[in-house]
């Protein structure tokens, strides 16, 4: 039992919910979105987010009857047993929190040329920036976890407070804007391509699943663990969808596409001019931090559960200066990652490897379906959905963007490799 200093109360377990959701992902991936989905964007996130929400539920089951700090790596221990596949779909967490991270900081590198040039060179300054944000936050990390908790809290009101503000002075800015004919159907792309842009930008709603490992903290936990999750996914999707209509009832896509990677600040302009800009990317910057600052946090503490539970090296389990030998090795992987991919790969990468493991969760939920006092229904029809979207995303993606789903299927292979070649030659 946790003591009351420690109990999170529905409003805190809100706030990991919309934290970990509204982070770095929907200033990442909004100027992606429409350039695959096209006036169809608003439906491509309201797609991505009925799966969140879907899965929400066998998350909600889930962290009910095994509230533990491990969060999903608990469930699929407890679906799949202790096993090279349970071991290898928890590595893939590990690796997935390692993409988000390298998303969440070249967003970062993105939007903060745009409020100071360092040398002048915008791909320059994009490196200098990417490496830098995740230097300091590494930083941060070691200096002390409080210091996290502290940046996440004020973080998460700064930028709900200006995204709010941003919605409500972009629904008034739409009123009479030519280019609302943007969002017509004649404006959509294809079917497939409009759920393949979902399924791209669906690393934008993965922090939902931050609640299950604040569960055993939740108090009141039979009632406020459904709220939790679910007005939290509900209350994102409504945001998202209502930022993608503003986005592009008030941009041209010429101006979309030459803005990608820091749109919804270019989305403020024709609203409030130069002051519009200057906050959204301010705003940008705060989320992109905080959010690499709680994963770096929740990706170290993510490899030592697996450790622990004896499916990666022991030694994972130990400290360097104070902190969880995994941070750093977290830390190092991002750089490397953010270094060598662009922003596309790493969403689809990113997508492919949460895709999966929901998946994987939906079938926990529906295999351990009596057990958990759940509908078999609902987690069935998550992991189809989950699967096929999966489907789709690979699909169109390997005729797009080939080198990116090539490197998600090489991230999988090798997390099957090494966690046999770990079962097989240590640990008998």
């Amino acid at each position: 039992m946790s003591s009351n200093n420690d109990e999170i109360s529905l409003r805190g377990a809100l706030s990991i919910g919309i934290g970990g959701m509204v982070g770095g992902g929907i200033f990442a991936v909004l100027g992606l979105a429409v350039s695959l989905s096209g006036g169809a964007t608003p439906v491509a996130f309201l797609i991505a987010g009925f799966l969140a929400l879907i899965t929400s539920y066998s998350y909600v089951k889930l962290s009910l009857k095994f509230p533990d700090s491990g969060g999903t790596v608990r469930f699929i221990n407890e679906g799949f047993q202790k096993g090279v596949f349970s071991g290898a779909m928890n590595n893939l967490l590990w690796v997935s929190y390692i993409i988000m991270l390298a998303l969440y900081a070249s967003a970062f590198g993105s939007y903060a040329p745009n409020l100071l040039s360092i040398t002048g060179d915008s791909n320059i300054d994009f490196y200098v920036y990417t490496n830098a944000i995740i230097i300091l936050a590494t930083i941060v990390n070691y200096y002390s976890a409080r210091v996290v908790s502290v940046i996440e809290t004020y973080a998460v009101f700064i930028k709900l407070v200006i995204l709010i503000t941003f919605v409500f002075i972009g629904v008034y800015g739409l009123i009479g804007n030519e280019n609302l004919t943007q969002l017509s159907v004649s404006n959509w792309e294809s079917p497939m391509n409009i759920i393949t842009g979902g399924m791209v930008i669906f690393v934008a709603y993965e922090g939902f699943e931050l609640i299950a490992n604040a569960a055993p903290n939740i108090k009141n936990a039979k009632k406020n663990i459904p709220k939790a999750y679910y007005i939290s996914v509900i209350f994102v999707i409504l945001l998202y969808v209502i930022i993608a209509i503003i986005t592009v009832g008030s941009l041209s896509f010429d101006v979309i596409a030459k803005a990608e990677d820091y749109v919804m600040a270019e989305a403020a302009k024709p609203i409030t001019g130069k002051i519009g800009f200057t906050v959204i990317t301010i705003a940008a910057l705060i989320s992109t931090f905080s959010a690499i600052n709680a994963s770096l946090y929740g990706g170290s503490r993510v490899s030592y559960e697996i450790a622990e539970d004896d499916e990666l090296p022991h030694e994972l389990t130990g400290k360097l200066w104070s902190q969880p030998v995994g941070l750093i090795i977290t830390s190092i992987a991002t750089l490397l990652l953010a270094n060598s991919l662009n922003l596309e790969s790493i969403s689809t990468t990113g997508s492919v490897g949460f895709l999966l493991i929901f998946a994987i969760v939906n079938l926990t939920g529906f295999r351990l379906a009596k057990k958990l006092n759940a509908s078999r229904i609902i987690p069935l029809f998550g992991f189809l959905a989950c699967t096929f979207a999966l489907g789709a995303l690979v699909v169109q993606q390997y005729s797009a963007n080939r080198i990116s789903v090539i490197i998600a299927f090489s991230i999988i292979a090798v997390c099957f490799i090494l966690e046999a070649g770990y079962k097989k030659w240590f640990n008998g």
